[in-house]
């Protein structure tokens, strides 16, 4: 497959703003000092070595953790309007129950503990059901799917939200070849439709065709802009020896498309 070439999206209002911004814990810092803003629409991939803050940055704009130092401002959007899609390791997938039932969970900040489904939400489930393929597994028990299977009831989940901003973490880990290009396929729709997807993923030949803009972190920023020239050869070794806490080239220039992003 070529290399993406398409350009980063064209400057647009933020929908997300770090404001020397540190997550941690315990005191611990993960991530320190970010600033920048991500746009309204963008379609962003976070990568970095093992331990550099990924998720925990996910965390921090989901909600999930509160700030050490800084803040993070939500620009055009609330916190209960975020898609979350967590890393599949964190369900656990021996809960009894079925799949209607777990994509339905998509539905639950619209509806409440006690809401009921009406004919209308229930054709949103199905639809969401079908488009990511798993049509006929509807009364299947999510402990009975396969890895692909899951993250696809975990899509279909995400599609019920409807949300403007989506975050991913590690969305294609150990599923097929075959899910992983089909829920590609739905980002890439996502984006089209104007929603911000930021996805926090390890494949960099994934990242380099589908993601026009990359944040390379590696506890704090590495480099931010287009993805090319993010992902050099230079910045993925520095922030190599930043994560191993090795400061021999820790004032090395540092290639940025995108100054001001974050």
């Amino acid at each position: 497959m070529p290399e993406n070439t398409s350009k980063p999206s064209p400057k647009l209002p933020s929908i997300l703003r770090f404001d020397n911004l540190t997550l941690g814990y315990d005191r611990h810092p993960a991530v320190h000092h970010l600033h920048g803003e991500i746009a309204a629409g963008s379609l962003l991939a976070i990568v970095g070595p093992n331990g550099a803050g990924k998720s925990t940055l996910l965390k921090g704009i989901a909600g999930e953790l509160r700030p050490l130092q800084g803040r993070i401002h939500l620009q055009g959007v609330q916190r209960q309007q975020i898609a979350y899609l967590t890393q599949m390791r964190t369900l656990d997938s021996s809960f009894p129950m079925v799949v209607h039932d777990f994509v339905a969970m998509g539905l639950w900040r619209e509806i409440g503990a006690f809401g009921g489904l009406d004919r209308a939400r229930r054709q949103r489930i199905a639809a969401a059901i079908d488009l990511v393929g798993l049509n006929g597994l509807e009364r299947r028990p999510i402990g009975a799917l396969s890895g692909g299977q899951l993250q696809r009831a975990h899509f279909a989940r995400v599609l019920l939200q409807d949300a403007p901003l989506v975050l991913l973490d590690e969305p294609y880990g150990a599923i097929d070849a075959t899910s992983v290009r089909d829920l590609a396929a739905l980002v890439q729709h996502w984006h089209g439709e104007g929603r911000t997807v930021i996805a926090v993923l390890h494949d960099l030949e994934h990242v380099r065709q589908e993601y026009p803009e990359t944040l390379l972190l590696a506890r704090e920023i590495v480099a931010r802009g287009a993805t090319a020239t993010v992902l050099s050869e230079a910045n993925l070794l520095r922030a190599r020896r930043l994560a191993e806490g090795r400061s021999d080239d820790a004032h090395a220039p540092i290639c940025h498309a995108d100054q001001g992003a974050g």
